[in-house]
């Protein structure tokens, strides 16, 4: 029996029908393409794909389910309770613009043979210099984090233009979902040297919007690809994918991803509800110098997708992490709560925990071997309590 289609959120739905309905109206190439004949084949045979369900599934198959049981918008449906898409009073976005560095040169980023560095560009876009290499994580510099432009709009520019970026390495996609794989930041990178990584399927995107074949490499979880200097590894996360609200769901799969040089090891989380994986993750690969992990635009009732701010701690303790660097928030309203809240939230626990937590700014260069700690930047931006 095939799985029913997972309503993520349910108080989501009318929207995404809109937007597929103009969608279809203006044009669907910012839905891409799902895989398809003999590569189709190929991507159905990882074990990660339940074929009696046709889709990719988590590793509780019916997490997608269960997640939904017993929530339904009209039970509280003016928001008395808690706060819904409708009716909100948390200031979900900022009046203010964030705290950005600007640099009029990024030689010093660059050299990263001895020192690793990073730059946070707000959401889980991440640029890491690591062995004189540059990794991009989940780029997207387009105006909206949706497929036509009426939602999603990110809170400010990017703290560098596209146009200013060093010469990018590699490309590591974590989804497929609006504000992690962007198509209009895919054409650019086209149009370059940059190699992308990503989970199994998601390349049928990115031939669509025209990158090469020979510029590609797809895993599975716990494949790994050594390019240069550097080992890659895509890694499990417990999450979901698709482009076109409830339709085509997990034709694609979803992961995280480690990267490994001779002298340092990184985890990128993606999108992620809390599970078993960062155990298995710590025991192969850890420990890691530095974890990016999700920590935001999450809800109590979509806890199997992303990780609420307690279980991003335990995660990032599972994996044996030296320094965490929450992600996926500061640059999009795409949940309920005040914007500011994941910051706020993690750095309690952190503290509680005795965890070296790195929160930068945007656009700020962070070396390794010198980061700034418990930089509370966001709470002098905010101006409803």
């Amino acid at each position: 029996m095939k799985q029913t289609m997972t309503r993520y959120p349910k108080s989501a739905a009318v929207t995404l029908c809109l937007l597929l309905s103009i969608g279809l109206f203006v044009g669907c190439e910012q839905f891409g393409a799902i895989p398809s004949g003999a590569y189709l084949d190929e991507v159905e045979a990882s074990p990660h794909y339940d074929h009696d369900r046709d889709m990719f599934v988590n590793r509780r198959p019916d997490i997608l389910d269960t997640m939904t049981v017993g929530q339904s918008f009209w039970q509280d449906p003016f928001g008395r309770d808690k706060p819904n898409f409708l009716f909100n009073s948390n200031q979900t976005v900022p009046d203010v613009t964030l705290t950005e560095v600007k640099h009029k040169s990024l030689a010093y980023f660059l050299d990263s043979q001895e020192d690793t560095k990073f730059i946070w560009l707000g959401h889980s876009t991440i640029l890491l210099s690591i062995a004189d290499k540059v990794v991009l994580f989940d780029p997207i510099f387009s105006d909206h984090a949706a497929p036509i432009p009426i939602a999603a709009k990110r809170f400010q520019p990017p703290a560098i233009d596209i146009h200013d970026l060093p010469e990018i390495d590699y490309i590591i996609i974590s989804h497929d979902h609006y504000d992690h794989l962007d198509m209009e930041t895919v054409k650019h990178f086209a149009e370059t040297d940059a190699h992308f990584l990503t989970p199994l399927g998601v390349g049928s995107h990115l031939r669509y919007w025209g990158v090469p074949a020979d510029r590609m490499t797809e895993l599975d979880w716990w494949d790994e690809a050594t390019l240069g200097p550097l080992t890659f590894a895509a890694t499990p996360s417990q999450h979901f994918s698709g482009r076109i609200g409830v339709m085509h769901n997990n034709k694609t799969l979803w992961a995280s991803w480690v990267i490994q040089s001779q002298r340092e090891r990184v985890f990128f989380s993606g999108d992620s509800g809390y599970d078993t994986h960062y155990q298995a993750i710590g025991e192969r690969y850890g420990p890691f110098d530095i974890v990016f992990m999700e920590n935001g635009q999450y809800n109590e009732d979509w806890r199997a997708v992303h990780n609420m701010p307690e279980e991003a701690i335990t995660g990032f303790q599972e994996l044996g992490g030296s320094y965490l660097v929450p992600i996926h928030w500061g640059m999009f309203d795409l949940s309920v709560h005040n914007w500011y809240d994941p910051p706020r939230e993690i750095t309690k626990r952190a503290k509680a925990a005795d965890i070296k937590l790195i929160t930068p700014r945007l656009g700020a260069i962070i070396p390794l071997s010198d980061p700034p700690l418990y930089d509370s930047w966001w709470e002098a931006l905010i101006t409803t309590k």
